[in-house]
């Protein structure tokens, strides 16, 4: 039997999902968003086409979310520092197994902003983040990108260009690290879906998406 570290491809175990060859030289971990679990069709399709560019990927769970899950009752995300414990555990028992070298952390949203607070204190040997909220919506004012201007870990930020929490022309009056490199999901929201009268899918942002996650994975 597989242990929990080093599960087949596809496999859960506990409030993780594995998907990519046990083996791959990099290991990339992913959190979900402040109101959707890991196992969403977002969360999926980018674990799945990175997985067939031949990484492994993890993903798991926040404590409030792996609760909902057990009971189905909403709550909100927990606070920050249990989310990023959270973070610290699951990097730690990923670090554990033999032959894994420095991840690469993010994940959506609310699962990317906290990867980006704790990279460059681990090491990581990248990020990314799914449509990182650079302010909660409608409050264009309350910018959450202080630790970005500074950050050293060189990361990608996928984010749509009309995100209503960071859209193309927010995020270029931005100060970020020139460690900071973005990818625009054309006409794409929060999630990287663009509007029907655009012509585009969602699924044709996200394959873009996942083959630019790929090319950045691959430079470092």
């Amino acid at each position: 039997m597989s242990s929990p570290s080093n599960p087949p491809p596809g496999h859960a175990s506990e409030d993780l999902l594995f998907d990519g060859p046990p083996d791959a030289p990099v290991r990339v971990i992913l959190a979900h968003g402040a109101g959707a679990a890991m196992d969403t069709p977002f969360m999926t399709h980018f674990a799945q086409g990175l997985a067939a560019n031949g990484l492994r990927v993890v993903r798991f769970e926040f404590p409030y979310m792996a609760a909902r899950r057990r009971d189905g009752k909403r709550r909100p995300p927990d606070g920050q520092a249990k989310l990023l414990e959270r973070w610290h555990a699951v990097i730690a028992a990923q670090a554990a197994d033999p032959g894994v070298v420095k991840p690469v952390i993010g994940g959506k949203s609310l699962g990317g902003r906290m990867a980006s607070l704790i990279a460059d204190d681990v090491g990581a040997a990248g990020l990314v983040c799914l449509g990182y909220p650079f302010h909660p919506a409608s409050k264009p004012e309350k910018l959450r990108t202080a630790h970005l201007e500074s950050l050293k870990t060189p990361g990608l930020f996928v984010q749509g260009t009309r995100d209503a929490l960071g859209n193309r022309e927010e995020v270029a009056g931005y100060a970020l690290s020139p460690a900071i490199r973005l990818h625009w999901a054309e006409d794409g929201d929060h999630s990287l879906v663009p509007r029907k009268a655009s012509g585009r899918s969602a699924e044709q942002n996200w394959d873009e998406a996942v083959a630019a996650i790929a090319k950045f994975i691959a430079s470092l």
